[in-house]
């Protein structure tokens, strides 16, 4: 391991720092926003809903920035996504804003942390070995993972000795996430400063919109649904039927992430062993199967079938540490695309379309949940998450990978062999 780290290349060791730090803000500020929103605003499901507003807006409006800002290469774009995100959770901490100055707040946090999304997977493919993109990624992944998961274990234990609180006036869970992405912005500093000149090369300024990417456009939009239903409603589960804590959810993310630094690894070798086509198949069968058990596990507890204690409430925490790990086969998507990508140069901006079009579809769907969740019942936000995923097995059955490469390699030789003329 020693070995492996020392003779790792610097803009590769310098990223696993980066996004260990983003991860280990992230774990201590946006994975406790449901409990802040509830114990300090006593917000309502339909208000749980609007708040994702704000707070998905950044991602819809992600492709234009990073379309705008292009220019400035994707290192300089991380640095200003650390330095929003820091901004944004030190201003939560230090006050307790009105409700509509703390949308404020949370929208300039959100936006770094979105545009971020699509720069931490461009950046790491880039650094990877283009026959081991997979087990690269992979290997990301799991380290995020791991600072989640340490973050999961500080918000428990913080929250269960009286550490941290929403009582207070400052919030010192949000300080010190602040301090993690301040952390980040230091990295990414660093690596502007000493990365070579070709990883910090700027992009054309352009957004991207190809005929042929448009099964990887398919595929965003479906995770906005599904990410919703898994991030706001499956934790608002535990949050209102279930009436439980911080320190709960903190629970089940530590398993989350304890499970995740194993499975991130195996994920990325299977993505390189099985395919992206069998990946695909993957992903949407476990999506259609964790959302049809959810439905009917919250039909039986709101209709009292189950009770809210018990073997019940162990099949909601299976379902959540479920739900987490099945979002996760999502990185397929960002493979693909770039198996896919006509110029590699158009990987970031595609991947910061589809982060605009995913939140286009995540804000109607917070407040299609939200209405469903109030007039229809909780289990029907389920039920439509499951009937979406098939979606997912539409573009598994539809896509050629294999075909859709080659195509790709003959336009990028005749793209490069223009430019040289």
């Amino acid at each position: 391991m020693k070995n492996k780290i020392l003779n790792m290349r610097p803009e590769v060791l310098m990223f696993f720092i980066l996004i260990s730090a983003v991860a280990f803000g992230n774990g201590l500020s946006d994975a406790v926003y449901s409990n802040y929103f509830k114990e300090v605003y006593h917000v309502t499901a339909f208000q749980r809903g609007f708040i994702e507003f704000p707070r998905e807006m950044p991602g819809l409006l992600c492709a234009f920035v990073i379309g705008s800002l292009g220019f400035l290469g994707d290192i300089r774009l991380a640095f200003i996504a650390q330095v929003l995100a820091t901004v944004g959770v030190t201003f939560l901490g230090l006050l307790t804003p009105s409700f509509g100055v703390m949308l404020i707040f949370l929208f300039i946090n959100s936006m770094g942390m979105h545009l971020f999304m699509p720069l931490q997977d461009a950046i790491g493919m880039s650094l990877a070995d283009p026959k081991m993109i997979g087990r690269r990624m992979g290997q990301f992944s799991s380290v995020r993972a791991i600072f989640s998961l340490s973050a999961a274990l500080l918000v428990f234990f913080g929250f269960r000795v009286g550490f941290f609180t929403f009582q207070t006036k400052i919030k010192w869970i949000f300080i010190v996430a602040a301090g993690a992405f301040t952390c980040a912005t230091i990295m990414a500093a660093i690596m502007i400063a000493r990365t070579k000149p070709k990883k910090t090369k700027a992009r054309k300024t352009k957004l991207v919109l190809r005929k042929q990417y448009r099964y990887f456009y398919l595929l965003t939009i479906l995770h906005g649904v599904q990410k919703q239903i898994a991030y706001v409603y499956g934790t608002w589960v535990i949050v209102d039927l279930l009436m439980k804590k911080a320190d709960t959810l903190a629970i089940l993310t530590i398993v989350v992430g304890f499970i995740s630094i194993f499975f991130f690894n195996i994920l990325g070798k299977w993505m390189d062993y099985f395919g992206i086509k069998r990946m695909m198949y993957v992903d949407a069968l476990t999506f259609i199967g964790v959302y049809i058990i959810y439905g009917f596990v919250v039909w039986g507890i709101i209709s009292e079938v189950l009770p809210k204690q018990g073997y019940a409430i162990w099949i909601v925490y299976l379902l959540f540490v479920l739900d987490r790990l099945s979002m996760q086969i999502g990185m397929v998507k960002s493979i693909y695309l770039r198996s896919i990508a006509w110029d590699h140069e158009e990987v970031t901006s595609t991947l910061s379309m589809g982060i605009s079009l995913d939140h286009v579809v995540s804000i109607l769907a917070a407040f299609a949940g939200g209405y469903i969740w109030m007039n229809w019942g909780s289990q029907w936000v389920f039920f439509m998450a499951a009937i979406f995923s098939l979606g997912n097995l539409y573009v598994a059955f539809r896509v050629q990978p294999d075909k859709e490469r080659e195509v790709a390699e003959k336009m990028r030789s005749l793209l490069l062999h223009n430019k040289e003329t």
